[in-house]
C-alpha cells in the first residue's frame, strides 16, 4: 500500500529543488470533532478575567481542548449563570442546575515585568471542592502554551490520563500540482495551531521522525535527485544530510536514547534492510539479512529491540528483531493478509499497525502482550500511525479514495474518540506525534 522510496523518486523526477527554512505555511489545519464517547463529562470553561492586549482566549482554547478529546461537552457561554473567576465567587446551586459536573475558573494578570500569569481552578460542581489549581506564568506569546498545560491538568485530574494538548506534531503539506508544486515539512501544536515552516522543496520530503527530547526532527529528501536522511534542529534550522547511499535511503527513526537512527537502506542489491546508523561515530550495523523487502522499522521503549515490516512470507507482515548482532527475529502479527508499518506507543504495551481489512487499509492495534488485536479506522485509505506521548491517541493520514487530497486524523486506541484536522488547501500526510516537553 505505501510507495516505496523508488516510485516516489520516480513520480517526482522531474521537479527542481526549492528549500526554505522559514516563510508561511500554506495548508493551515482546522479541527473537526468527528466521535466522541456516550456520555461525557459536563464542564464548564467559565472566561477568564483577562486584559485586552492579552491576545489570547485562554479559556476558550481550555474548552476547544477538553471538547476536541471527545471526552467533554463544554457549557455554552450563553447558558452560564454568571462568570466567576475565583472559587469564593461561584454560586453553587446555580451551577448545579446547569447540569455540569465540573467547572473551571480562572483569571490572566500582568506580573509587571512583561510576562503574564495565568491562573485556573477546576471545581467539582457537586461537592464544591478544589480539584486542581495551578499557575503559570511566561510572555504573552506563551499564553496558548498556558492553555494547553491548564487543559493537561485539567485532562488528567479527571480521567486519571496524563494529557497531551501541550504537545507538538510534524507532518507534511502538498501544496499546489505540477511544476507549482511544494513539499512543506510543517510543525504545529497538537491541535494544529501554531504551525511553522520547518523546510519546503519541490522534490518530495518523507517520514518525519522526532528525536526523544523534541529538539530533531530526521526526515528522507529527495532535493539532491537521489533519496537521503537528513536530521535537522526545529528550532535553528541547522541540518546534516546523515545517510545518501547508494539506493533507497528512508524511514530513519531516533532510538529512544536519540543517539541512533534505524533506517531503510537497499544498497545496490535492491532489497531493503534494516540497519542501525550511529549518528555520532557514522558507525552503521546491518540489522536483517534477507532477501526480502524489510522496511518501517520502529524502535521498542528500551531500545533493545527493532519492530519493522518484511514480506519475507509472501505478505507484508510485522516482525521484530534485537539490535544485537545475532539477535533472532520474531513474526509479531498474524491477522489478515497485510500488516505494515509498525508503531510502538511510548509506554510498550500497544502496536499500532495499517492492515487490510474489508478491502480497506485501515489502523489497527494489537497489545504486545495478549495478542490481542483491534481495527480501529474505517479506511479506505488510511496510513502512517503515529502515537501519542501518552499512549491513548493515535494520529494518521486519512484519504477517502485514491487520488484524494488527504487530511490527518486521530482516533483514540479504544476507538471511542476521534477528530480530523483539515488543510484549508493541498493535502496534509505522514505525521508523528512529537514527545511531551521537559517539564
Amino acid at each position: 500500500m505505501k510507495k516505496t522510496l523508488k516510485q516516489a523518486f520516480a513520480r517526482y523526477a522531474a521537479l527542481a529543488v526549492l528549500l526554505a527554512v522559514s516563510g508561511r505555511v500554506h495548508a493551515q489545519l482546522t479541527i473537526q470533532i468527528t466521535s466522541g464517547v456516550t456520555h461525557p463529562v459536563p464542564i464548564a470553561v467559565v472566561p477568564f478575567a483577562e486584559p485586552a492586549s492579552a491576545g489570547t482566549d485562554v479559556s476558550g482554547v481550555i474548552q476547544h481542548d477538553l471538547t476536541g478529546s471527545g471526552r467533554f461537552s463544554a457549557l455554552a457561554r450563553a447558558q452560564m449563570p454568571g462568570t466567576p473567576t475565583h472559587a469564593a465567587e461561584v454560586q453553587f446551586p446555580a451551577w448545579k442546575g446547569t447540569g455540569s459536573d465540573y467547572m473551571v475558573v480562572g483569571r490572566v494578570t500582568p506580573l509587571g515585568n512583561g510576562e503574564l500569569a495565568v491562573d485556573f481552578n477546576l471545581l467539582n460542581v457537586l461537592t464544591g471542592q478544589s480539584v486542581v489549581r495551578k499557575r503559570f506564568t511566561g510572555p504573552p506569546s506563551a499564553l496558548r502554551n498556558a492553555a494547553h498545560r491548564a487543559s493537561d491538568a485539567i485532562y488528567q485530574a479527571i480521567t486519571g490520563i496524563r494529557g497531551a494538548f501541550d504537545t507538538r506534531i510534524a507532518y507534511v503539506a502538498v501544496i499546489g500540482k505540477g511544476a507549482a508544486q511544494r513539499f512543506q515539512l510543517v510543525v504545529a501544536d497538537a491541535d494544529g495551531y501554531n504551525q511553522h515552516l520547518i523546510l519546503e522543496s519541490r522534490f518530495p520530503i518523507m517520514s518525519p521522525a522526532w528525536s526523544p527530547d523534541g529538539k530533531w526532527l530526521a526526515y528522507v529528501s529527495f532535493e539532491s535527485h537521489l533519496s537521503a536522511v537528513y536530521v535537522q534542529r526545529v528550532r535553528t534550522g541547522q541540518r546534516y544530510r546523515v545517510s545518501a547511499r547508494a539506493g533507497e535511503n528512508g524511514a530513519p527513526v531516533f532510538s529512544p536514547g536519540g543517539r541512533r537512527l534505524a533506517l531503510t537502506l537497499s544498497g545496490v542489491s535492491g532489497y531493503p534492510q534494516i540497519y542501525v546508523l550511529d549518528l555520532h561515530t557514522q558507525h552503521l550495523t546491518r540489522i536483517t539479512h534477507t532477501p526480502a523487502i524489510n522496511t518501517e522499522p520502529d524502535w521498542a521503549p528500551d531500545g533493545k529491540s527493532i519492530y519493522f515490516t518484511s514480506d519475507r512470507a509472501g505478505q507484508p507482515q510485522i516482525y521484530r528483531v534485537g539490535v544485537e548482532p545475532g539477535s533472532p527475529t520474531q513474526r509479531i502479527t498474524f491477522t489478515d493478509d497485510y500488516n505494515a508499518g509498525p508503531h510502538v506507543s511510548p509506554d510498550g504495551k500497544w502496536l499500532a499497525m495499517v492492515t487490510r481489512a474489508d478491502g480497506g487499509y485501515r489502523i489497527a492495534i494489537q497489545n504486545l502482550s495478549t495478542g490481542q488485536f483491534k481495527v480501529l479506522t474505517s479506511g479506505p485509505l488510511d496510513s502512517t500511525p503515529s502515537f501519542a506521548p501518552n499512549s491513548a491517541a493515535i494520529i494518521y493520514s486519512r484519504r477517502s479514495v485514491q487520488g484524494d487530497p488527504g487530511t490527518l486524523a486521530t482516533i483514540s486506541i479504544d476507538g471511542l474518540t476521534g477528530l480530523t484536522l483539515k488543510p484549508s488547501q493541498g493535502a496534509v500526510q505522514d505525521p508523528v506525534w512529537g514527545p511531551f516537553p521537559p517539564k
